[in-house]
């Protein structure tokens, strides 16, 4: 079977495997595509799926595989159905149009498709269905003010440690203990310089940064320093940096995020992790955030700042979400529009919906 037609390997994901993984993936993909148009269609029957319905859904199939590597910060081909869940919530909580949505959908369900066949297991049963003509999605979850304000407090408390001078000789000799396993070095290597790192600016910028302009996860990946414009208090996005590659934004930021930038550029230049690289953030591993790094973080600031999240879909999102909902509330639809960089107004339409607080704001002065 001739398989010359088909992308079996994007360019984006060529680019991100070695060697070894690429030989791997090519061979995943050459017995997925083989079996959807020979057997996909139905089974039983041994009739495949068109080229053309094979050949568009390729593609969404193989932007799967790589939210899932960016999920799990490593290559791996043992996909699960959370993995397609926590895909279908990604493309919920975004600004997809409904029809890019039941394509992506409907390419994953046709993989796990395979793979039940091929591989053993079961087909795959989302927990969120699309469908081409449903409604636009309205977020379910978002931080309130008071939780706004609570995260970025935590985030100066992340990870901070009293000052140096500030304790005894024994409670100093258990800090050097904590930041030599922290850092990963030996505690007789470990300086004043750590003390001053681990009560760094970075996650507070980062916190700070997102709650302004309302970051996605892949945003904070792949922010670089050329964004940050301190004079005039905003970032500046370049279209091809930008996650809708639709055009150069221009993302307004409060004063204390800038403050906090403005540390955070200072002391990343004296960092080696960061040398000759352009990335605004990294992880203490030199990786670029993802959605479950990200995830984590936000809920170690919860736990910090006392954030029931239990009952909650506590993802990224859920910051990008309240600054929707609430740039909507202090200022209007376009405001948000261009805060949030959409490209279609009615994308921003489902943060125009009032917050519990407000709602019970409004039924006490009713009576």
């Amino acid at each position: 079977m001739d398989l010359s037609d088909f992308a079996l390997v994007p360019g984006p994901t060529e680019q991100r495997l070695g060697q070894r993984q690429l030989v791997d993936y090519r061979s995943e993909r050459e017995d997925c595509l083989r079996w959807l148009l020979s057997f996909g269609k139905d089974p039983e029957k041994a009739e495949g799926y068109a080229e053309t319905t094979v050949g568009s859904r390729i593609y969404r199939m193989d932007h799967f595989y790589r939210y899932v590597w960016d999920e799990q910060d490593h290559y791996t081909t043992s996909i699960t159905h959370d993995h397609a869940d926590a895909w279908m919530r990604e493309l919920a909580y975004d600004d997809y149009s409904d029809a890019h949505r039941d394509c992506c959908q409907k390419a994953v369900m046709m993989l796990f498709k395979w793979r039940a066949h091929e591989r053993g297991g079961d087909e795959w049963d989302p927990e969120i269905r699309f469908s081409s003509g449903s409604k636009t999605t309205v977020p379910r979850d978002f931080l309130t003010r008071d939780e706004r304000k609570l995260v970025r407090e935590a985030s100066l408390e992340h990870g901070s440690v009293p000052h140096y001078n500030n304790v005894t000789p024994d409670e100093r000799d258990r800090m050097k203990a904590y930041l030599a396993q922290r850092f990963e070095k030996p505690k007789t290597d470990v300086t004043k310089a750590d003390w001053d790192r681990a009560n760094g600016w970075k996650i507070p910028s980062l916190v700070g940064a997102s709650l302004d302009a309302g970051l996605r996860p892949i945003e904070v990946g792949r922010a670089v320093t050329s964004w940050v414009d301190l004079e005039n208090g905003i970032f500046r996005i370049p279209k091809e940096e930008s996650s809708k590659n639709e055009g150069h934004w221009r993302v307004s930021l409060s004063d204390r995020t800038i403050k906090m930038l403005d540390r955070w550029l200072d002391q990343r230049a004296t960092h080696e992790l960061y040398d000759g690289r352009d990335e605004l953030w990294l992880t203490r591993e030199g990786n670029t955030y993802g959605s479950s790094t990200l995830r984590r973080l936000l809920h170690d600031l919860c736990d910090l700042a006392g954030i029931d999240y239990e009952d909650r879909q506590m993802s990224w999102y859920t910051i990008r979400h309240s600054t929707g909902t609430y740039m909507t509330r202090e200022e209007d639809l376009a405001a948000a529009q261009a805060q949030l960089r959409h490209k279609s107004p009615e994308t921003t339409m489902k943060y125009d919906q009032a917050p519990v607080e407000d709602r019970q704001d409004a039924l006490n002065r009713m009576g």
